[in-house]
């Protein structure tokens, strides 16, 4: 595979349920078909691992999106796009992943909370709603949304792979990467 130009970061965030992990799979093989480097950054999936010692208050929630940001920075620099599915609900830790890692696209996935609730197969907002867990983000934890993404994906309107080839069209228009 021929290297590219520098590595850039594509950071979705959103409600948990919103359809950001899902959107990310689709994502992956299409930038990879393109001639890219790619890697998926999941927040669940490095929560088990790099953050299995946090946990959900802001503090915990702001270094887990900081060590996510770092290890988006080491894939970007080498010429890698992660795509980081990441609830980080917070305006403040996005802005500083922004700066950590410099070349970034942030991606809203926009979704109301009723369509997350009803899509939730963990059953999270159940338990959230019936106060077995607690600071569950989008019912007694707030979720920020971005006030200026670069890219806002409707999963109402659109199915994933939609909405993946949508964020690519909008990549490409952006000069993010060259048109397929």
């Amino acid at each position: 595979m021929q290297r590219g130009p520098p590595g850039f970061c594509i950071w979705l965030t959103g409600l948990p349920s919103a359809g950001k992990t899902t959107i990310a799979k689709e994502l992956l093989p299409r930038l990879v078909e393109r001639g890219w480097y790619a890697d998926l950054l999941d927040g669940d999936e490095i929560r088990r691992g790099l953050s299995a010692d946090l946990g959900f208050d802001r503090k915990s929630r702001e270094a887990h999106a900081t060590r996510v940001a770092f290890c988006a920075k080491l894939l970007a620099r080498n010429g890698s796009i992660p795509v980081v599915a990441l609830i980080s609900p917070y305006r403040s830790s996005r802005a500083a992943a922004r700066q950590e890692i410099g070349r970034f696209v942030e991606v809203y996935v926009s979704t109301p909370l009723t369509v997350c609730e009803d899509r939730d197969v963990k059953g999270l907002y159940k338990k959230a709603r019936a106060g077995t867990i607690k600071e569950m983000t989008g019912v007694d934890d707030p979720y920020e949304p971005p006030e200026h993404p670069e890219i806002t994906v409707d999963t109402v309107r659109f199915t994933p792979a939609q909405s993946a080839e949508f964020i690519l069209g909008e990549l490409e228009r952006l000069g993010w990467m060259p048109k397929a």
